[in-house]
């Protein structure tokens, strides 16, 4: 296996392991989609919802576009190989 392989592979599998932790500690988790305008991403939080948000950086705050529906956010969950923390 290359370098870069390994490399990705030990990035993968933190962003996992930090996503499992903040979620499992009651917080957030940002999810960046290189198909979402800069100031767009989602949030997962522990209930299992997604939510696609806008941060609005004037203010330091973020507005919610809309929740994901129960399929969405599995569909998401599944591009990035992450699985439902309970």
């Amino acid at each position: 296996m290359s370098i870069v392989k390994i490399a990705s592979k030990k990035g993968t599998n933190a962003v996992k392991k930090l996503r499992e932790h903040k979620l499992r500690s009651g917080l957030p988790f940002m999810i960046n989609v290189k198909e979402l305008s800069t100031n767009q991403c989602y949030l997962e939080y522990p209930n299992g919802s997604i939510k696609l948000i806008t941060v609005v950086h004037s203010s330091r705050d973020i507005d919610v576009v809309r929740e994901l529906s129960k399929t969405e956010a599995t569909h998401l969950r599944k591009r990035f190989h992450f699985s439902e923390v309970k």
